[in-house]
Order: C-alpha cells, then structure tokens, then sequence
C-alpha cells in the first residue's frame, strides 16, 4: 500500500481494538448519496490488488461531509477500505449544522469519528470538549504552513487540513486593463470604464467584516493582537485612532455611495457577471457565476484604503476527529494516508475551487491561473482568529459597520461603542 507511514504499534492496537469491537460510533442520520449528478464518487486510483497490508478488519469509521466534498471523500474511503478492510460508513449532511451537531452529538457518542469543518471552529470545539489533537509527524512539513498553523491551538494540531481559501480582487480585464494599487485607484478605473459600479462589495444591512476586514487592516487596526507564532490572544486591537479612521473612511464611501448596505452578496455578483464593474471583492466560490465571462477575469491583491497592506483572512479547511472516536489511531491513518494525497486534495480542490493545503496538490492547481492569483493573495492572508473571544466580535462588528455606512451611527462615537460591547462581552464570557 502506498504511503503508508504507520507503524508496528499501529498495526497491535489496531488489532487489539478490531478484537474488541467495531467502530467508536453510530451515524446519527442516514447516510445520503449524493443525487445531484455532479458529486458521483470519484474512481479509487490507488485501489491495491494485493492482500491488504494493514488489516482494519471489523473496525468501523464514521465520517461527515457535505455534498461538495461527498465524491472525494468517498474515493479515498473506497481505497481505504480496499486496503485495510476496515468499513468507512459516509454521512452527507448540511455543511451548515455540522459544527452544531458535531457539538451536541459528540458528548453522547452518536456523532462520527471524522468530521470536515473550518478551522475557527476549533476554539469552541476545545472548550466543548469534542475534539482530539492530531499526530502529523513528518507529513507536517507537507503542507502550506499556514494551514497547519490555522488548526494549531497552545503547540498542538488539531486537524488535517484540505483547503485555504481567501478573498481577493477579481478584475474584469476588458473594463480595468492593469490591476489597482489603492482603493483609489479602483474608483478611477471604474469612472474611466463608465460602469454603474466602481469596486462591488457585498455588505447588506447586517454588514459583512470578513469581506471589509482587509480595508480594515489597510488602518493598522486588525481584530486581535497575535503571539510570536502567529497564534491570536484575546486582546483587542481595532479599536483607537486606526479604528476610527477606518470607521471615518467607512462613513465617508457610505456617503459618496461607494459601499452601500443595499449591496448583497446576490447583487453584487449578479452585477459583476453583467459586466457593471470591472471590480468585486470576493473568493474563489464566486467564480463559477462567472462562466461567461471567465476569459475576462483576473486575481489581484485588494487595494488598500488606508495605506497598509490589505491583508485577508485566510480561512482553512480540514477534518476533526472525535474526542469520543475509539478507533483515533485509525482515524488518524485515513487522514493522514488517504486524504492528505495529492492526488485526493486535487480532487477536493476541483470540487470545491479552493487552494488545496497539501504543498504538491497545490502546486498542481497552480496551472489555473485564477487558482494561482489566489494563492499569490493568500501570501499576505492572515488565519482567522479560532480563539472563543472571537465569538463575540461577530454579534457587534458587522452591524456597526453597516450602520456607520448606512449613517445611522456616528463614525467614532460607533466604532468606540463596538469596541467597548465586544470588550465586555469577552470579559463576561471569560
């Protein structure tokens, strides 16, 4: 079996729980297939002819993915099972109510041994208790750093990573020739290209701080102060002189019309696709309402409003494994052997248009130019805090901006109040 690194003492535990019974948990739905027609399970390429080399006989795994990652995920499953005899039993559920399930059902051991999910999870998975550290040992090194740093909490991993995704700037090329270096810049491209709207950017009336957060940092106010290894600590700061310029700079593109609350996420890349901008700030899950378009696109850095780099957040994902699995060993062996392969994160990254985490699948996606456009912004992305105190910044952040936009709150007087609720709220939580 190729790439197998697991070792003898694998092999006897392996044995001695496949002795004790079968696997550490039972779906809590009913495995669904995917109908759509365009999530078929991929062919196993690495499907053994010979006996299998590692005997997982009468261990069961149970594993949740959505209907996206479905196909992938099965591919490796059958290659494993092939390999091993072990069963790996796969549930499609809502990617939307894993995080909550995964977190209810855990605690009472009817949840899976593997779960995909994002890495800012992981702050509130440690404090439910739900979640085992994960044993990379040398594939370490195989992935993008920033993925692994993304699932790391006080030295330890916690997740095998598949994908980073980032937003950036998508260009239409036949309105805007050259890529702009400010916020500035972009304005004057789109008055010169005469369309309806300068740079789309999605906000609504509740806000959207992921997509603002890079012109946000362009300020010098990022959310949280970090540690020497890149780890966040609950200290906030985007508060102070660089916030509310930020939330001045907000008030003042409100006003002009720049950026608008009545801007959602459909509407703008409806608007985008009809050519009335040559700008939106979005990620690679837009690219396919761009088909008619695609030969026209380019990735570029997002400008920076306020002078500093304006760096995104960079969002990973991967797979937890159960803190209740009884088979963690064995969990760990299909992550590390089966779905940590180039050839199974290609296929995660043509299903889902996201960067693939492992370093050789990554390269490999790079001969798309727009996947390479965002990998090159995702050089200066940052991860998302996982820390549990940013929970709290999400109830306030979001709704504020979209009020200093909409000029229902004062630039400062707004900014200093959110600032001080998501202080408070941490605090109390704490």
């Amino acid at each position: 079996m190729r790439g197998k690194t697991i070792t003898a003492t694998l092999a006897a535990l392996a044995l001695m729980l496949s002795l004790a019974g079968c696997g550490g948990s039972t779906p809590s739905e009913t495995a669904a297939p995917d109908t759509s027609g365009s999530s078929e399970p991929a062919p196993a390429t690495e499907t053994p002819t010979e006996e299998p080399s590692q005997d997982y006989a009468g261990i069961e795994l149970t594993v949740w993915t959505d209907e996206t990652r479905n196909a992938p995920v099965t591919a490796a499953a059958q290659t494993f099972e092939a390999a091993t005899g072990a069963k790996v039993t796969i549930v499609q559920k809502n990617y939307d109510d894993i995080r909550s399930d995964f977190i209810t059902q855990v605690p009472s051991g009817k949840g899976p041994d593997i779960t995909i999910g994002a890495h800012d999870w992981l702050g509130e998975l440690i404090a439910n208790g739900v979640v085992a550290t994960v044993e990379l040992g040398d594939k370490t090194s195989d992935f993008e750093p920033v993925s692994i740093q993304a699932f790391s909490q006080d030295g330890q991993v916690y997740g095998v990573p598949y994908a980073i995704e980032n937003i950036a700037l998508i260009r239409n090329t036949k309105l805007a020739a050259e890529a702009p270096a400010t916020w500035d810049d972009a304005l004057a491209a789109a008055k010169e290209a005469g369309t309806k709207y300068g740079v789309l950017l999605q906000v609504g009336e509740t806000g959207d701080p992921y997509t603002m957060y890079p012109l946000q940092v362009s300020f010098g106010a990022p959310v949280f102060a970090q540690n020497d290894d890149g780890s966040y600590k609950a200290e906030l700061t985007l508060g102070g002189e660089p916030g509310n310029e930020f939330a001045a700079w907000l008030a003042e593109q409100g006003k002009a019309k720049n950026i608008s609350t009545s801007i959602t996420y459909d509407i703008a890349v409806e608007a985008f696709s009809k050519e009335q901008a040559p700008f939106i700030i979005g990620g690679p899950w837009m690219i396919d309402s761009f088909a008619d378009i695609a030969d026209q696109l380019a990735i570029d850095p997002i400008p920076s409003a306020g002078g500093q780099v304006a760096a995104p957040f960079t969002g990973v994902q991967g797979f937890y494994i159960s803190a209740q699995s009884t088979n963690p060993l064995v969990a760990t062996d299909f992550l590390t052997n089966y779905i940590a392969t180039e050839d199974i994160q290609y296929q995660l990254y043509q299903a889902g248009n996201r960067t693939p985490a492992l370093t050789a699948a990554a390269e490999k996606a790079k001969s798309d130019p727009i996947a390479a456009g965002f990998a090159e912004v995702a050089k200066t992305a940052v991860p998302m805090p996982s820390i549990t105190a940013m929970g709290e910044v999400w109830n306030y952040w979001g709704v504020t901006e979209a009020n200093i936009i909409a000029g229902k709150q004062k630039p400062t007087d707004g900014w200093e109040k959110m600032v001080s609720d998501i202080q408070a709220a941490i605090d109390k939580a704490q």
